[in-house]
């Protein structure tokens, strides 16, 4: 299959953010570097401990997250507990698998055996390599998620991201008139079913009876004020047009949101942890070889049930 790839990684340093804070307790003057990528999304930070994040380094790292959406911090080798501590910075964990706060994502079965290609597991993950944003398929929507490497294949398994500010900005007058005020059902009984996947009812987090969320195809960032699109694979229908149609425009924004040269695109590397936010970004993984091992550790942040509470769901 061939994978129109955004662009390798690419950062020029913002030397404007690098300055000096206090890290952690210890007193000790740390600089932090922001170095912003050639795209319209996306900054790695260097010079902080996740693990040891003082008030003011949060106050930094909040307001790049709000700016640039996607951020990278290399080589940080956090804990799986100490992960959540820092997820919780963002808000409440989602629990995706009874009481988890963050899941493996990974080829390897507790039997120290990799998955068959065709098992159900395997499935699931297949389609994460489709364009999505995290939970737009439950009644409350992703606020935010955080992955980490542990193992990682020698190639392939990168993950890429797209900037649905900008991908909403790319959109003609006409096209954004058409769209400011239509709703999305999303499903992920659907999405799975669109790569040959049926999956029961009650099968797993996701795949549940109530009615499919209801969302907006054009969402205002309840923190930036910045529209963007709230798409991926997991729309099912645009209410008020047939399934035909749905696809048809579907695709086309996300032709236009994820256009090639305007992705960012991550080669993990063990330690590496990345932050983003679901509220206006798209993300997808890439495929690997799967005779190897790749593990990741994926937490996941709520929405905030003001903003991102599915519109037929608002009493849920």
């Amino acid at each position: 299959m061939h994978w129109p790839h955004g662009r390798q990684l690419s950062f020029r340093a913002n030397r404007s953010n690098c300055q000096p804070t206090i890290s952690g307790d210890d007193g000790i003057i740390l600089t932090i570097e922001i170095e912003e990528s050639n795209v319209s999304l996306g900054a790695k930070i260097r010079g902080l401990k996740l693990n040891a994040l003082s008030g003011k380094n949060w106050i930094e790292v909040h307001k790049a997250f709000l700016k640039y959406a996607v951020l990278i911090f290399p080589e940080q080798h956090l804990t799986q507990e100490e992960q959540e501590e820092f997820s919780t910075r963002f808000g409440k964990i989602e629990y995706l698998v009874d009481n988890l706060k963050t899941i493996p994502l990974t080829n390897k079965a507790s039997n120290g055996e990799l998955y068959e290609q065709d098992s159900e597991w395997m499935k699931l993950l297949k389609g994460n390599e489709g364009w999505h944003t995290d939970s737009s398929y439950m009644p409350l929507a992703a606020k935010a998620s955080i992955l980490s490497a542990r193992i990682v294949p020698t190639t392939g398994g990168e993950t890429e991201w797209a900037d649905m500010r900008a991908g909403y900005e790319a959109l003609d007058n006409a096209t954004q008139k058409k769209i400011e005020h239509l709703n999305a059902y999303h499903s992920y009984f659907h999405s799975q079913a669109k790569i040959g996947h049926t999956v029961k009812q009650g099968a797993g987090y996701g795949f549940n009876a109530s009615d499919a969320p209801l969302h907006p195809l054009v969402k205002t960032h309840p923190e930036t004020k910045i529209p963007a699109l709230f798409i991926g694979r997991h729309i099912h229908i645009i209410q008020g047009l047939s399934e035909k149609k749905t696809e048809k425009l579907v695709a086309k924004l996300t032709d236009i949101a994820c256009k090639k040269g305007t992705t960012l695109l991550h080669k993990w590397k063990p330690g590496d942890l990345v932050v983003w936010d679901n509220r206006c970004v798209l993300h997808r993984a890439l495929p690997y070889p799967l005779t190897e091992e790749r593990l990741m550790l994926h937490t996941r942040v709520a929405g905030d049930a003001r903003s991102e509470r599915a519109i037929n769901h608002a009493t849920a």
